[in-house]
């Protein structure tokens, strides 16, 4: 026999054999994407400014074992933490989590609330048990939400938490998922509330092509202004001793505003559906027979008609738009955010004296009753709003690349009024007409919903991972990713109110459309007021 025409023959039937071994190999890393080596390979990739400080598999936590950062029943996942270093000044920490099984092909990024310091650990591992490769960063300090001392002289670490940490964190997770996948996420997602509102519509604008989809509830994305109107609030409140208003006179307050507007809406359940009709004058509570709680001093009086005006500079010209009407009782009310549980513990009092004594003068013995709204904002505006402030309207770039975005955002929110998301989505119709913004854009109004979740209203819709049934006319996510995924833009979606205390099965209260703005749930005039299907969305007249 000839041996060359023997290994001729062998020969191609070897190449035939390795061309059958890659194409399956091929076919089956198009279906299930094939991990890296190891895990811990990846403390050797090399990413730009980037630091790989460990990347180690960690262990499912089985239900009903607690693990202090994991919380019971998560799944196996390869953990990456870097350190990340874009400027001189930087030290931005970022984990990445990947599960180690059942990926779904999909990222989702965290956002981080107040001043920030921290990983978001509990929305990562909500994130991570639906199946999502997630990430979330310090922003580039350590500290808690209200702590600003790390800002103090630290210009390029205001950068990063205004903007760059979250775009850093977002670019690297991408770049570690794809190297332990061997492909990068189909599609990518931020997810977050407050600061990380602001953070989401960041994004947005700055960095159009880091997510499809941008969940952005209750933004404190005019930063500035926002952090202005808190000491507004604290002048109105601790700049006279007799101004300030203590607990046990909420609860008159809120009862005043409920009768005087609850019934508007056709209803009386202690919810306002249309705050912004609601005209509540404090005076009706004036005490006539000596100080109570059920009444207010005259500068009690004074200093509520203040926080429900906002902040005017000295033309009379609107700063930040006031609080709306309703919600002011309750564990997540005034008495949490505005006026506090004794004078000066009010959580606005660390975010203001914060950003202006921190970020703004680097002066720790700033004082805010010298503050001059005219002046100090300007000053304010001048050195920070490049930075921290998400203010621009134009999301053509985030538009035109597929992208889709939705705000929400409490009707009774005591941290950041509710009528800035409706003046942010209103500068976008401004700016790019109706009929574009409606294309990639929607925002929810929460009636009785106060900061983030909480309140008197539904306030239970998907939003920050709350229990809700995975479908998009009960879960505002879901909605999202059904617009990126599938086209099919979201219209209504209900809210649910829970009742019941912990460890026990939650019970339904009652349920209530979110409508897209400018339309508002209205009641049909007959059947059970807590039943969504009694609603209808319609275009309130103003």
């Amino acid at each position: 026999m000839d041996t060359s025409a023997l290994l001729s023959r062998k020969n191609v039937a070897a190449s035939k054999a390795a061309i059958l071994v890659v194409t399956v190999a091929v076919l089956l890393g198009a279906a299930c994407p094939l991990l890296a080596s190891t895990c811990a390979s990846l403390r050797e990739l090399k990413l730009q400014d980037t630091t790989i400080t460990s990347a180690q598999t960690v262990p499912a936590v089985p239900a009903g074992v607690l693990n202090s950062t994991l919380g019971s029943g998560s799944p196996a996942f390869c953990r990456v933490i870097a350190q990340v270093k874009p400027a001189k000044d930087s030290d931005i920490q970022v984990e990445v989590w990947m599960p180690a099984a059942g990926w779904n092909g999909k990222y989702q990024g965290q956002g981080n609330g107040g001043f920030a310091g921290y990983i978001s650990y509990p929305e990562m591992t909500a994130a991570l048990r639906q199946g999502y490769a997630t990430a979330g960063t310090d922003t580039g300090h350590k500290g808690t939400p209200v702590d600003s001392d790390w800002s103090r002289g630290h210009p390029e670490k205001v950068i990063d938490f205004g903007y760059r940490g979250i775009h850093e964190m977002t670019v690297k997770a991408k770049a570690i998922i794809k190297a332990f996948y061997r492909a990068g996420p189909r599609h990518s997602y931020f997810a977050a509330c407050s600061n990380g509102g602001r953070e989401a519509l960041m994004e947005a604008q700055r960095f159009p092509e880091d997510y499809d989809g941008i969940l952005a509830g209750a933004p404190a994305y005019q930063w500035t202004h926002l952090l202005t109107a808190a000491v507004w609030n604290m002048q109105a409140t601790l700049q006279n001793p007799a101004s300030y208003i203590p607990p046990e006179k909420i609860p008159a307050i809120s009862a005043g505003v409920l009768a005087a507007c609850d019934a508007k809406d056709g209803i009386t359940d202690g919810v306002l559906s249309d705050p912004a009709s609601c005209h509540f004058d404090p005076a009706v509570l004036l005490c006539k027979a000596g100080d109570s709680a059920k009444c207010l001093t005259t500068p009690q009086v004074a200093a509520v008609r203040k926080l429900y005006a906002g902040p005017h500079n000295a033309k009379g010209e609107q700063i930040f738009p006031g609080f709306a009407p309703g919600g002011e009782d309750g564990p997540g009310g005034w008495k949490v955010w505005i006026t506090g549980s004794a004078r000066g513990k009010a959580l606005q009092v660390p975010f203001g004296n914060g950003f202006f004594s921190n970020m703004v003068y680097a002066d720790p013995a700033w004082d805010f009753r010298k503050f001059d709204f005219d002046t100090g904002l300007k000053f304010a505006d001048q050195t920070e709003s490049a930075a921290l402030n998400a203010t621009s309207p134009d999301l053509k770039k985030f538009r035109q690349r597929g992208g889709k975005l939705i705000v929400y955002h409490g009707w009774s929110d005591p941290a950041i009024s509710p009528f800035t998301s409706i003046a942010y989505y209103d500068s976008m119709v401004r700016q790019m007409g109706a009929s574009d913004t409606q294309a990639f854009a929607r925002l929810y109004m929460a009636p009785g919903m106060q900061h983030c979740d909480g309140g008197p209203g539904p306030d239970s819709f998907g939003q920050q991972g709350n229990t809700q049934p995975a479908d998009p006319g009960h879960n505002v996510y879901a909605a999202l990713e059904r617009w990126v995924e599938k086209g099919e833009a979201p219209s209504q979606i209900v809210a649910t109110k829970f009742e019941g205390s912990p460890g026990e099965a939650r019970r339904v209260k009652m349920t209530r459309p979110l409508c897209p703005y400018p339309q508002s749930a209205k009641y049909k005039g007959t059947g059970d007021s807590n039943d969504a299907a009694n609603f209808e969305c319609v275009v309130a007249p103003r």
